[in-house]
């Protein structure tokens, strides 16, 4: 396959160059692998190709091939990203029960650690997350996904380097965890972004979850080295654990540089032969096939649409165009929801919350936890593909809720009140086991697919960053509070994080659109069509016609002069709004369905 002018070739690309000249694509493949700069293969409505570029290339249906290395790489390398997050979760829960960590930055008898000092250490990791997480999208889209992978992986060495090289000021190891969040807060948005913008879109779901598992991997990993460390003398048993976090971002950054830039990025920045050659790759097809000329066709449309207005689209239209203040509060309300199932109670606070129960080590009740969280994630990714994201959420929620009700009532009513300690403690083991599972299968991983999907390309930098600061946000304030609403109410706690479990569910079934096995054109086609969400799983989309779609409105900066509703050709039973002839000035993808080749940027009328 050609390489593109300018851009070096890379270890996958060479071997993908190798597969096509030594006989393992097709003859049909290899004659098609160059397609004219700049061009598409648009469908006309009996659904063939179009003629005139019949003409310059036959079009490639051949077979897609999904699982191939360049997948794995993909899958593996960017998710990385959760690891980290991970392994700095499972790592500080451990740490807060190590003899020299208390010794050393403990300000209580014991020694010990005030609700004060162990929410702040805490905490500040959920801070610089929330702000890292606002600023990585407007970054990213000035300087592109991958450069910002690298730098925020940079960013997140610099802290470990901050805290590991502390020996009594407990304030350095906490603006260190600060320093350390703002990469893992920008990785949280760069991650399932570019998953979603790079990978095909069968296999979306699937790769964009591989953050929650890279998460739970990390968790179980920080749990297993921090039980083999927690008997070391000195510093070695925190330092060893906080120094091993260096190889992972090492590791993504150094791969990240084997992989491509998202086409989408590209293409917004003028590198349309860079956009079709790496959806070609994501493929494993040839660059004249018909699912890179479709899904080109539709960056274009977008792109076309997004500068029709004469301005950059502000950020608040987020909130003010069609219907994204619904979508945008609905990822918000989500990923609130996430954290206040109470998964990270057990993550952040699992080390002491078993110790009070009076297990005698509690870094291998932790390792279980740890391993049944990693462990059901993998189903969790079978789940999310094959059963719909609202049945597996809904289901996951009322399962999860049922373990909190349990879990809050023996810890209040049996163990608190010291009748049945051992037996007690035993069951909310269990207890605590089964919600893991549950929440590993399902608003673990579901909840990123579902953000990386629910928006529209023209928006979804900024809304996903919205959506991942609601997540960091009530990781704060849950890491950081819950010391001190355990010592006010006990297990009593539970009952919250079981309300707010059940609240999860009618959300979902409430307002969440079924979005499993669609494209990102239908799951925005479905929103701005006010389809009800108990109605979104059996719906249809229209055959014959061109989608209704936000990336498709041509609509000035700020979302103005433009009735949403008529302008996305959406039909009351009184009208259907006049839509105009293109013509030689105005050649765009117009509301009333008809696609027109070259599309120039204006708004026909």
């Amino acid at each position: 396959m050609p390489q593109i002018v300018g851009m070096p070739m890379s270890f996958l690309d060479w071997i993908d160059t190798y597969r096509v000249f030594h006989g393992k694509k097709s003859k049909q493949d290899t004659a098609n692998a160059t397609v004219p700069s700049g061009e598409t293969t648009p469908r006309q409505e009996t659904g063939g190709p179009d003629p005139t570029f019949a003409e310059k290339a036959e079009v490639d249906n051949s077979k897609i091939r999904l699982l191939r290395p360049r997948i794995f790489a993909m899958a593996l390398i960017v998710s990385i990203g959760g690891l980290i997050f991970g392994y700095d979760t499972g790592q500080i829960s451990g740490f807060l029960a190590m003899d020299d960590f208390l010794t050393r930055f403990g300000n209580e008898p014991g020694p010990a650690f005030s609700n004060v000092r162990s929410g702040t250490i805490v905490g500040l990791l959920s801070i610089g997350t929330l702000i890292g997480a606002i600023g990585s999208a407007p970054i990213a889209d000035i300087f592109g996904r991958r450069v910002c992978i690298v730098t925020w992986c940079l960013v997140f060495c610099v802290g470990v380097i901050i805290q590991i090289s502390t020996e009594q000021h407990w304030y350095q190891l906490a603006i260190g965890r600060w320093v350390a969040g703002l990469g893992v807060g920008g990785l949280s948005v760069l991650t399932p972004m570019y998953q979603s913008e790079t990978a095909p879109r069968q296999v979306r779901g699937a790769l964009v979850s591989c953050y929650q598992l890279f998460i739970t991997f990390g968790i179980w990993l920080a749990y297993m080295i921090n039980f083999g460390s927690h008997t070391m003398a000195g510093s070695s048993q925190w330092k060893l654990p906080m120094g091993i976090g260096f190889i992972f971002p090492a590791i993504m950054a150094t791969g990240i540089c084997f992989l491509r830039e998202s086409p989408r990025w590209d293409y917004r920045h003028g590198k349309i032969d860079a956009a079709r050659t790496t959806i070609a790759k994501s493929y494993g097809v040839s660059e004249s096939h018909y699912e890179v000329q479709r899904e080109m066709r539709e960056i274009k449309e977008k792109f076309d649409a997004e500068n029709a207005g004469g301005g950059k689209h502000r950020w608040y239209e987020a909130f003010t165009g069609p219907r994204m203040a619904y979508r945008t509060c609905l990822g918000v309300a989500l990923q609130a929801l996430q954290q206040l199932t109470g998964a990270n109670f057990f993550f952040y606070y699992g080390t002491t919350v078993f110790a009070g129960i009076g297990l005698s080590d509690s870094f291998v009740t932790s390792i279980i936890l740890g391993t049944i969280n990693f462990a059901m994630t993998f189903p969790g990714l079978y789940v999310v593909e094959h059963f719909g994201r609202r049945r597996a959420l809904i289901a996951g929620a009322l399962w999860m809720f049922m373990c909190f009700m349990i879990f809050a009532s023996i810890g209040h009513f049996l163990l608190e009140e010291g009748r049945q300690t051992k037996t007690a403690g035993t069951v909310m083991i269990i207890f605590t086991a089964i919600f893991i599972a549950g929440y590993a299968m399902t608003w673990g991983p579901i909840v990123w697919a579902v953000i990386g999907e629910m928006f529209p390309t023209r928006y979804r930098a900024t809304c996903m960053g919205i959506s991942s600061a609601s997540n960091w946000i009530w990781n704060f304030l849950i890491s950081f509070f819950t010391p001190f609403i355990t010592s006010a109410i006990d297990y009593r706690y539970g009952y919250v994080f079981a309300a707010c479990c059940f609240t999860g569910a009618l959300v979902v079934y409430f307002f969440l659109c079924e979005s499993s096995g669609r494209s990102l054109e239908e799951i925005d086609t479905m929103y701005i069509m006010h389809v009800p969400p108990t109605k979104s799983t059996k719906w249809i989309a229209p055959e014959g016609e061109e989608l209704v779609t936000a990336d498709r409105l041509f609509l000035e900066p700020g979302a103005r002069n433009i009735r949403k509703e008529e302008a996305a050709g959406m039909e009351t039973a009184f009208e259907r709004e006049e839509v105009p002839m293109a013509n030689d000035r105005v050649g765009v993808s117009d509301v009333s369905g008809s696609w027109v080749p070259e599309a120039s940027g204006g708004r026909g009328g």
